[in-house]
């Protein structure tokens, strides 16, 4: 979720869903140790309880990465060896750690021994076109045995050449039955299970079944996703509506462009919030008018509403 899920996507997703746990976009620790700290780091504290997810391969710059995650006040760190994107892998991290189980341990053990809050892993279930189940499980004992104990497993396989991150969240066949018997052959590690679940139904099917599940990119893309599983799951927590999601993003823009934020950054999570609803298309239509959005005018997201719920009157 490089590029996706920054703080401005947290706190809007937070509004729909005020008790999931959210993880930032995968970030480098070249980018925490030789870069702008607070503009990778920097979160609103309503996003609690909040992971900051890393991608790197050096026990000793992971180490240093996880302590300023606690010190900025994350909840959890989560290594990624998950993500198959060729810039991660020139970088020789992500997916391609799983083929070096010891020294993804190593990198654990590092993290784990400078911070005390849990660190987490997020993997595949196999490299390239080798779906044999003995892979992941060497894979996870390994972890296991460096102390790891939730795992955030991604149901495919990562396929390194030949295939771009869109295909390999698509082509590589979702294998649930091998993320199971993990689960059964780890009775003491948490399973949270991701890939393929593209509705509330099929998520909350995985919480039934698995320690957790976790939503990419249908929660970005229908956003609403998130509200319908809090509905079941969590029913005493509430919901706001529409309109008062709009009410708390037009305050929480106001006080990011006074920051010298982009409109822009604010309101790109919310064009999928209304999917479906009449005049939804002029919703997506007016926050992403370039003109209106260089104006740098958070009255543009209640206008945008304003629009939407005026629509069916101004067509009768």
């Amino acid at each position: 979720m490089i590029d996706v899920t920054d703080r401005h996507c947290r706190y809007f997703h937070r509004l729909l869903a005020p008790r999931a746990r959210l993880y930032t976009e995968m970030i480098t620790t070249g980018a925490l140790l030789h870069g702008n700290v607070g503009r990778h780091l920097d979160f609103d504290p309503a996003e609690h309880p909040v992971a900051l997810q890393l991608g790197g391969s050096e026990p000793g710059d992971l180490a240093q990465a996880a302590r300023l995650g606690r010190q900025w006040g994350y909840d959890e760190i989560n290594l990624n060896c998950g993500c198959p994107s060729e810039r991660v892998q020139r970088g020789a991290f992500g997916a391609c750690l799983m083929a070096e189980p010891r020294l993804v341990a190593d990198c654990l053990k590092a993290m784990q021994d400078a911070v005390d809050v849990p660190v987490t892993v997020k993997h595949r279930l196999g490299l390239d076109y080798d779906d044999s189940y003995g892979f992941v499980r060497d894979f996870v004992g390994a972890l296991f045995g460096a102390g790891c104990r939730v795992f955030h497993v991604h149901a495919r396989n990562a396929v390194l050449k030949g295939l771009s991150p869109k295909d390999n969240r698509e082509i590589p066949p979702l294998r649930y039955a091998d993320a199971r018997r993990l689960q059964a052959d780890f009775p003491d590690a948490v399973f949270v299970l991701n890939g393929g679940l593209d509705s509330a139904e099929t998520a909350l099917q995985a919480m039934r079944e698995f320690g957790g599940a976790m939503l990419g990119r249908a929660a970005w893309h229908d956003p609403r996703i998130l509200s319908a599983i809090s509905m079941q799951r969590w029913p005493q927590a509430g919901l706001p509506s529409d309109a008062r999601v709009v009410d708390a993003m037009t305050d929480y823009a106001r006080r990011m462009v006074a920051g010298g934020v982009p409109l822009r950054a604010i309101v790109r999570p919310m064009l999928g919030l209304v999917n479906g609803r009449s005049g939804a298309r002029r919703w997506r239509r007016m926050l992403s008018d370039a003109q209106r959005l260089n104006a740098e005018d958070p009255e543009l997201i209640f206008e945008a509403w304003r629009a939407l719920t005026m629509a069916p009157a101004l067509r009768a």
